[in-house]
């Protein structure tokens, strides 16, 4: 697995990741989830200099234009709710995408271990098809291992994109172990914090992205 951090090179990326991180910002979530897509619209620019292109004959009021267009079949997929904004940046750039929806939680098993439950999917066919699967943060890696092995039930990509804001080194390693027998995965990330702390979120992060995108879940045991 192939993992690229964006951060390594200055861009208008790092503004819009300061802006999720702070604070204060966060407090406007119409401004989060925009900036949150703008990084999945930059994130989606890079990814598309990955691509397969041919050339394609224009007519234009004056002439033939020979452009490069993209030759893959796409198929955007991201993980609710959290995931949304960044899925709807890769789909304002790539918007002849056909689209894939999971649905995903975290759940304290028995042994008290965190376990990722996968309850839902509408997904077209992946056979043969560039895969690209959007999910702002890589905190343990489970959860984007998980919408993986699921949406493989639909098909053999033609190569997979893992496309995060933030990641940590642990869910980078969970991925390329759990991935191993998967050569043509490219995992993309705007930066990669240190830690996790002792509830499993990025340290420093920027808190829930689903809560900040959403608004605060209420869960069973909180009624």
């Amino acid at each position: 697995m192939k993992v690229i951090n964006l951060s390594e090179q200055n861009s208008v990326l790092n503004m819009y990741l300061r802006e999720i991180r702070d604070v204060d910002i966060q407090k406007d979530s119409l401004r989060f989830r925009q900036n949150i897509e703008r990084i999945g619209e930059v994130m989606a620019i890079e990814v598309s200099k990955a691509l397969s292109y041919q050339p394609t004959d224009v007519q234009t009021p004056l002439g033939i234009a020979k452009v490069h267009t993209i030759s893959d079949s796409i198929v955007l997929a991201t993980i609710l709710r959290a995931g949304l904004p960044l899925h709807q940046g890769f789909l304002n750039i790539f918007d002849h995408a056909e689209n894939a929806f999971l649905s995903a939680y975290r759940r304290v098993g028995k042994d008290g271990e965190l376990e990722i439950v996968a309850e839902y999917m509408a997904a077209p066919s992946i056979d043969g098809k560039v895969l690209i699967v959007a999910d702002p943060m890589l905190a343990t890696g489970m959860s984007m291992e998980v919408g993986y092995q699921a949406l493989l039930k639909h098909g053999k990509p033609k190569h997979t994109h893992l496309c995060c804001a933030i990641a940590t080194p642990q869910a980078i390693e969970c991925v390329r172990g759990a991935l191993s027998d998967s050569p043509d995965v490219t995992l993309w990330c705007a930066a990669v914090d240190p830690v996790l702390n002792e509830k499993k979120y990025i340290v420093p992060g920027l808190g829930d992205a689903g809560d900040l995108c959403y608004g605060i879940k209420i869960h069973l045991s909180d009624r």
